[in-house]
């Protein structure tokens, strides 16, 4: 197979982080998420990675926040085995692959209509699965989405990038949307602290990105949105949401910070994960 060129900047590179992070892990000796699609993406992109400098710690911290959404993900399936999954801003992951839903489950990912392409270049099709070519905040796109299941809406590595009057734009869409069938909502978020720590990341830095959205306080959505409970709180490696082995992995300054996380809330508090039932 040929190498497939890439020219994604800002925003839309930092895929490349994540992918290369799961790609990596995925060699390890002690994989968490066994990831072989992202391995074998990696392996036909042409693009300089090196410049991501994506070191081990990273490799394991973005597969256990990974790993966590695939949990959520599987749970709510085997609740709504015939529901729809909604993964937004989806890049190059293979969330769809890792899960494998049964044939009943409708799942759609969505993301800019160069990385879907790049995307049906890489992942084959399978029963059930549509890509759709586009920015999650264009219009039309959710209205025409079938609302007629349980629904399943991801957003992992997504809130931070979009605009901070289209975030909860983009949530009132989506509750408009499927509220009435029920579902969940997951994401993760930064504080303002966090954020620009994240930016000030060597592997972030080299594409330039920015982030806008940032969330302090979760209970501040209920608040917005009446059909919004927050059922899931993780602060940065939270023991309750991560298997202490994985922590174990990390390099032993990387351990330091997260017993720091674990011991100063203010600090565990600049990164969530985030589960909201409607």
């Amino acid at each position: 197979m040929s190498a497939e060129k890439v020219t994604l900047t800002a925003e839309k590179e930092t895929l490349l982080i994540t992918l290369l992070a799961k790609a990596g892990e995925s060699r390890l000796p002690d994989s968490l998420l066994h990831d072989e699609w992202a391995a074998r993406a990696v392996e036909r992109i042409d693009y300089d990675f090196s410049k991501l400098k994506v070191d081990r710690n990273l490799m394991i911290g973005v597969s256990m926040r990974a790993h966590i959404f695939d949990g959520w993900t599987r749970e709510f399936l085997r609740g709504h085995p015939q529901a729809t999954v909604i993964h937004m801003g989806c890049g190059l992951d293979s969330r769809v692959f890792r899960v494998d839903p049964g044939p009943e489950v409708r799942w759609f990912d969505v993301d800019y209509p160069e990385v879907i392409a790049l995307r049906e270049r890489l992942f084959p099709p399978r029963k059930g699965y549509t890509m759709i070519p586009t920015s999650v905040t264009a219009p039309g796109w959710i209205e025409a989405l079938p609302a007629d299941r349980p629904t399943l809406i991801l957003a992992e590595g997504l809130m931070m990038y979009v605009g901070v009057e289209e975030a909860p734009r983009l949530i009132g869409r989506v509750l408009g949307r499927f509220n009435e069938v029920g579902g969940e909502l997951a994401f993760d978020g930064f504080s303002k602290r966090g954020a620009r720590m994240i930016l000030r990341h060597q592997a972030v830095k080299a594409t330039g990105a920015s982030m806008h959205w940032t969330i302090e306080d979760p209970h501040s959505l209920e608040r917005e949105f009446s059909q919004l409970r927050l059922v899931t709180d993780y602060h940065a490696y939270d023991p309750r949401g991560y298997d202490p082995r994985q922590v174990a992995r990390l390099s032993w300054a990387a351990r330091v910070a997260v017993k720091l996380f674990a011991l100063i809330p203010a600090l565990g508090r600049i990164s969530r994960l985030l589960r909201y039932r409607f």
